[in-house]
Parts: C-alpha cells; structure tokens; sequence
C-alpha cells in the first residue's frame, strides 16, 4: 500500500482559504468558524491552505486536525498580503528535499534548473546558446508585454509595478490588486511545495530568503493566472478591490487546474521522476527518527544497533 503522506494527492483539494475575526474549533474531524454571522463548518480534508488573518484564534485540537488532514495552515496579514507564519506540510518523507538541495548546491546543476524554470515560462523553445542573463532580460520583455496586454484588454491604465508594504493605501488599486492577487498564488505555491517535501527557502532563480522558492514556482503562473485576474478586478473599481480580487483567484485557481499542475511542474523543473515508494512506516509511527547515514552505504536502517554492544542504539535511543 503506498503511504500517502509521501504522496500526497494536493491535485485533488480545494484551493484556499481566508478567514478573519472569527473563532476556530475542531468538530469531529473537520473544523468549524465561528463570526457574528453563524457557525460554517469546513471539510479540512479537502482543504489545501487556511490563511488566518487578523482577529483569529484557533484551538490546538483544530490545529492538529489541519495538520492530521494536511492542510497548510499559515498566519497572514490583513487581506492575506503579508506572510508572518506557516506550518508544515504532510509528507514525512525527505527524499525531495535532498534532491532539491543537491541540485541548489552544485553549481552546474542548478544552472540547469534556472534555464528549465525559464524554458517554462516561454511558449517558444529558448536557444540552448543564450547566456544567463540574456534569457532573465527576455523574461522581463515577456512580463512587460503581459502588463500592457492586461492594460490594453481591461483599459485599466498601467504605468509600472510599484507599492510599499507600508503605505498600502498609496499604491494605485491595479498595483493593490496585483499584491493581493500575487500573496493568494504564493500561498497556493507554498502549500504545494511543503505537501510535496520540498523546502520553500531553497530557490533556483531567487536566493537568500526563507520563501525564494515560492517565488521561483509562483512566477510560472502570474502572466497566465495573477495579472488578467488582477486587472480585471481593478477595472470593476477600487471598492473592496483586495477582498474581490481573493475570491477572483480562487476561482481562476479551479478554472485553470492550477493545484493539479504545481506538483508535476516543479518535478519536471527539478527532474524527478515519480515512483511508487513502496511499503512505509511512516504513517504507523511518525516519530521514528527513519534511516541513518552511513559513508558506505548511503542509507541503513534506523533503531538498531550498528556495531555497539553497549545496549544503546546509534541513534541515540536506548533500546
């Protein structure tokens, strides 16, 4: 039987979800929000990111039912823009992560990630002789004809991407709905990445923050997905335009089978091929510590006592 916190099936759940100024439990297996309009119960485990916003508290009992059912749960700022916490995924398994780790720090290798993120995002095959830095220039013509095509279609006016965190309300409604359309799709990504097993901090073409591989997977659907339905939102108005602008992208996510095509995109980008893991205790004791590293072998079975009659196991663990 394959163990399915090593496979996670993230194509077949509900998209996300943000809540704010409510109270959240657990109920039976499921969770229940609580506002000044009622009780709304959520069937978790179809769920794929609840999103907290301000004015939220949640049980420990919810809490472990999100995380039993696999669901990312991560704690935003107002209209889910800024990201503050997260927690973890649900797969128990590293093998993707030490993949994605080895290609991050062998320079040769990660070259080739970059250049097949890139190949991605182009309708057209990219001359396998152009440089680095000339494909990052043809990225940017290619992101800067998306704006004006968006411009052009909705008649929404588009001078350059521009906002401060800080001074939310300054920006220009398209600028706004751009950020808050951008902040559902990195939470999307995010929850895939970690259901999969990957590291959202170990970026390709992005580095040195704790979410740069969010942002490398998330940039191959904002020209298709984020910046129509941005702008679409911003020539409907400015009136609740972040709030409009959430409900558009889920809706977008589901029409485009975004949460079927996150998974296989970042395996073909980082070369992995799927495979039937196998048997697994995993799931029947999460805690176990899983297998050792040996110079030799490469991997060899955790718990036991490798060379060691003193009765305590390599691990560290007495037996």
């Amino acid at each position: 039987m394959q163990d399915l916190h090593i496979l996670p099936k993230v194509r077949d759940s509900l998209s996300y979800l943000y809540v704010e100024h409510c109270r959240i439990d657990q109920e039976a297996k499921a969770i229940a929000i609580h506002d000044q309009r009622g009780r709304f119960p959520v069937p978790c485990a179809a769920l794929t990111l609840l999103m907290l916003g301000p004015g939220t508290t949640i049980t420990h009992a919810a809490i472990r039912a999100l995380a039993d059912n696999g669901c990312l749960v991560a704690w935003t700022g107002e209209e889910g823009v800024r990201m503050y916490a997260f927690g973890t995924g649900e797969t128990r398994s590293a093998r993707n992560l030490l993949r994605q780790a080895w290609l991050c720090t062998h320079r040769a290798l990660r070259v080739g990630v970059v250049m097949q993120l890139y190949r991605m995002r182009f309708e057209e095959p990219l001359d396998s002789g152009l440089t680095l830095e000339q494909v990052r220039g043809m990225e940017g013509v290619r992101v800067r004809q998306a704006y004006a095509r968006a411009s052009a279609e909705t008649g929404v006016p588009w001078s350059a991407r521009s906002y401060q965190r800080k001074q939310w309300g300054s920006s220009d409604p398209v600028n706004r709905s751009l950020s808050a359309a951008n902040s559902c799709l990195y939470g999307i990504c995010h929850a895939a990445i970690v259901s999969a097993g990957y590291s959202p901090a170990l970026g390709f073409i992005h580095t040195g923050k704790m979410l740069s591989f969010v942002y490398d997977v998330a940039d191959l659907y904002k020209t298709e997905i984020t910046i129509p339905v941005a702008f679409r939102a911003a020539a409907a108005g400015a009136d609740n335009i972040e709030t409009r602008v959430r409900r558009a992208c889920r809706d977008a996510f589901r029409e485009s089978r975004l949460l079927q095509r996150i998974v296989p995109d970042i395996d073909r980008a980082l070369g992995v091929i799927p495979r039937d893991l196998g048997d697994s205790d995993f799931d029947s004791d999460p805690a176990a510590p899983g297998s050792l590293w040996d110079d030799q072998q490469g991997e060899v079975a955790g718990g036991l006592n490798h060379g060691d009659d003193s009765g305590n196991d390599s691990d560290g663990g007495n037996r």
